[in-house]
């Protein structure tokens, strides 16, 4: 099995949140990430994210921007604005794929943002230099 830099220098699983509504899609990427050294916990829209953010504290959220009950936008700014839940890196993963939702991301304190339909090893990739840095 796979470890990441973090895990092999603390000897700890970094935990990864995946947010999306869709179950096919948190299942592939939870299984991906897992199998790739990381502890995965799964939300299927904002409010389940926050609530699992602040009980959790996970090393990065992985965030779909399109959700129903709270959409990520509105999670993401409320996980920035609350002193014990900023410090968590944030990746949208959204088919909002135009340039404007990049800066939209950015602006809502998105930390890094990946488009849809996104290689599993894409996100890996980015989960990873979001905890290291």
């Amino acid at each position: 099995m796979a470890q990441t830099a973090h895990q092999e220098s603390s000897g700890k699983r970094p935990l990864v949140l995946v947010v999306d509504d869709f179950e096919d899609n948190r299942a592939m990427y939870a299984e991906y990430l897992s199998y790739s050294g990381f502890d995965v916990e799964q939300a299927s829209n904002g409010e389940e994210a926050l609530e699992l953010a602040h009980r959790l504290d996970p090393d990065v959220v992985v965030m779909d921007l399109s959700l129903p009950v709270m959409d990520g936008w509105e999670a993401t700014r409320r996980l920035k604005a609350d002193a014990s839940t900023r410090h968590i890196p944030v990746i949208a993963l959204t088919g909002h794929a135009l340039a404007g939702h990049s800066r939209g991301a950015r602006d809502a304190g998105c930390d890094a943002f990946l488009a849809k339909p996104c290689l599993p090893a894409d996100l890996v990739a980015k989960v990873e230099e979001l905890i290291r840095s």
